[in-house]
């Protein structure tokens, strides 16, 4: 039986680039589900140095590239996160969709708003510097975790509860949401998937794609719905790719116009 098709699909905190990252899983959620719209909410890229995009990577941008096609009627949008910054230049060409701060649509007599959320984190919002040196250092982290040693998910518990803070999140987007009309407000940025409800309007978060238990969104006519990523035993292992890695690059480059043989290292730096 075909899946369902939703009108919306919601995919936040990808941090491409991460060696956390789950872009394989993420990029099988998008094939397996059928969709009208779907909404990258923040943080695709961990930073805006592509050398450390693996095949699977740019196997998930040339996917987005590929349903942004206007032949598969799907609607693409892009939202920038505090780790996206710098590329509203550059995504429209790189993947072909639009990036936007904030993204407001109807639906079922709704007004919808997304936004990464990291505008509700005060840290994040007034100290752009520190933002940085965060990142530098949760990537150098990542490099401790090998074979399951815990170092870098650790860290990003930490950061969650301490300084993402994930209950202000919620309450500034909330009141947000009452400024801006919306009856239900979208956001990424904790990697902490949750629900709240305060005065008739809704906050959602998407989770994140970094960790043990990614999620992801839908919102069709029975309402929305916040889904955990269950693994599929029935990928190849990543062992059987490994010489996939120039082809995804070179199909991707070929498809976008960019030169095939240059060496993506970093972007505005």
């Amino acid at each position: 039986m075909d899946p369902p098709v939703y009108d919306t699909l919601i995919l936040s905190d990808v941090h491409l680039g991460s060696e956390c990252s789950r872009a394989r899983d993420a990029t099988q959620v998008l094939k397996d589900n059928r969709f009208r719209r779907l909404i990258l909410l923040g943080d695709i890229f961990a930073d805006l140095n592509f050398g450390r995009l693996t095949k699977e990577h740019w196997k998930f941008l040339g996917y987005i590239r590929k349903l942004s096609n206007p032949k598969r009627n799907v609607e693409v949008i892009w939202v920038e996160g505090n780790h996206d910054q710098g590329l509203t230049d550059i995504m429209s060409h790189l993947v072909g969709v639009r990036v936007y701060q904030q993204y407001v649509w109807h639906y079922a007599g709704m007004r919808h708003l997304a936004i990464h959320g990291h505008q509700f984190d005060r840290l994040v919002a007034n100290n752009l510097r520190l933002n940085y040196l965060g990142t530098l250092l949760y990537l150098r982290l990542e490099k401790l975790d090998l074979k399951g040693k815990p170092v870098a998910r650790f860290f990003d518990r930490l950061n969650t509860r301490w300084l993402r803070m994930s209950t202000k999140v919620a309450s500034g987007a909330l009141f947000h949401a009452r400024q801006h009309k919306a009856d239900r407000i979208f956001c990424g940025h904790t990697h902490v998937a949750m629900q709240q409800e305060r005065d008739g309007l809704h906050y959602y978060n998407a989770g994140g794609w970094i960790d043990s238990k990614p999620t992801f969104i839908t919102i069709d006519e029975e309402g929305v719905r916040i889904h955990e990523y269950q693994h599929r035993t029935d990928h190849r292992d990543s062992s059987e790719e490994r010489g996939d890695t120039d082809s995804a690059v070179a199909e991707f480059t070929g498809e976008s116009g960019l030169p095939g043989d240059a060496e993506y290292e970093s972007i505005g730096s």
